[in-house]
């Protein structure tokens, strides 16, 4: 089951290979938000947002400014709980085949050597898979928005299907390529596509999410081999 591969993941949170993986994570995804506001407020100084707002309600423009300020990093801190689900993800596809390497020399020692991405192909996959996430979380907000009373459902299932899918893929062409990777998937679609919603959710969770794109890459490294091994039918 999911939930025995998720608490093998947990129980190895200790292991300096993951807490590397995790500090690289946790570090790129906080400078990327951080960036991400600079560049916000970058562009209201460059478009004279303050003095334009100041001009029409007749306040003065420091403390215009001051409130955009504010207003922009409360906007930002929302919005994180949405965008760290593409960007943390993104960022830990990166550092997948460390996560998995600590998996299974713990785990399954005596696998043969693995086939891992080059780095080009690494960033190449993990931008490609942000773009895709991007998507998919801007269409189910519009779900969201048109039906509601569904809540958080629509980024549940969507994510869970994207991040199961990537993650689980990402784990089983280290060993079988890429072809029988997508196949694999496809036979255990259902399965995966459980384990990412499980994933999903407490990625919505401000600070826990942080440590599920890493657990989630040792959880999807449990559920291959034991799916590999899974009688047919």
């Amino acid at each position: 089951m999911i939930v025995f591969d998720f608490l093998k993941a947990l129980s190895q949170i200790g292991d300096p290979r993951f807490l590397r993986v995790l500090g690289k994570g946790v570090g790129l995804t906080i400078g990327l938000l951080v960036a991400f506001y600079v560049l916000f407020l970058f562009i209201l100084n460059q478009i004279g947002a303050a003095a334009w707002i100041a001009g029409l309600i007749g306040l003065p423009e420091t403390w215009i400014g001051t409130g955009l300020g504010i207003g922009g990093l409360l906007l930002f801190m929302g919005l994180s709980i949405i965008l760290m689900v593409p960007v943390a993800s993104a960022i830990t596809g990166l550092f997948l085949e460390e996560v998995a390497d600590a998996v299974e020399a713990q785990h399954y020692p005596g696998l043969p050597p693995t086939t891992p991405l080059s780095l080009s192909d690494n960033i190449t996959e993990s931008l490609k898979f942000l773009g895709v996430i991007v998507g998919a979380n801007i269409l189910a907000l519009i779900v969201f928005l048109v039906v509601p009373f569904l809540g958080p459902l629509p980024f549940w299932a969507t994510n869970g299907y994207l991040l199961g899918r990537e993650y689980f893929i990402m784990a089983a062409q280290r060993h079988i390529g890429t072809g029988s990777a997508k196949a694999l998937f496809s036979k255990h679609m259902m399965r995966v596509w459980l384990g990412g919603t499980l994933m999903a959710i407490p990625l919505t969770i401000p600070l826990v999410n942080l440590l599920i794109p890493t657990l989630g890459a040792a959880t999807f490294t449990h559920q291959f081999h034991r799916l590999r091994q899974a009688p047919s039918g």
